[in-house]
């Protein structure tokens, strides 16, 4: 790891970071470059960018070693509904990673507005919609917000903190639990 340190200052973690070389199989290369094909069309600028220039990394090593044919033989076309929404994206990446609370306006699928904060916990991408994970501060639990029905989406001043029964790991306990229960198990 890339690390600076000066006396009296302290020690600093520097970008990039490299990973260690690693040997990938050509599926693992394959999957690798289906993924990033579907990136690169369903997810915002920024994450576009990035899946293009770790392609473009991988190709170049993988192409220098023989080991990557010259088509994967995908083909991965425009993904219109899940395109809205993406406005909001780089803000809801940044919220989840710094943990920033955020003040959305949402339309219901009834059409009616509301004002919401929320704790952004991750995204999720359905085929044809994203959705963010939230604790819905309003609600007093979890709710799941279609992104492209979120009209406002700024960040507010406030972090938060892991608190129980209000984190991501909390939500999917509950949804395996409800899962397990509509299966008809314990």
């Amino acid at each position: 790891m890339p690390i600076d340190g000066e006396r009296g200052v302290g020690y600093l973690l520097r970008d990039p970071v490299f990973l260690p070389p690693m040997a990938l199989s050509l599926t693992e290369l394959e999957a690798l470059n289906l993924g990033m094909a579907i990136v690169r069309e369903v997810a915002d600028a920024e994450l576009q960018v990035a899946a293009k220039t770790l392609l473009a990394k991988v190709g170049e090593h993988a192409s220098n070693r023989r080991r990557a044919p010259k088509s994967w033989g995908f083909g991965v076309y425009e993904f219109k509904p899940a395109r809205a929404g993406f406005r909001h994206m780089p803000l809801l990446r940044r919220a989840i990673r710094d943990r920033l609370k955020l003040r959305i306006t949402y339309l219901s699928l009834d059409d009616i507005p509301s004002t919401r904060i929320i704790r952004p916990l991750q995204t999720e991408y359905w085929g044809q919609v994203w959705t963010a994970t939230a604790w819905c501060e309003w609600r007093g639990d979890f709710r799941a917000f279609r992104i492209d029905r979120i009209e406002v989406c700024e960040a507010t001043d406030k972090t938060f903190h892991p608190e129980t029964g209000k984190t991501l790991d909390d939500y999917l306990a509950l949804v395996a639990e409800r899962m397990a229960k509509d299966a008809g198990q314990p």
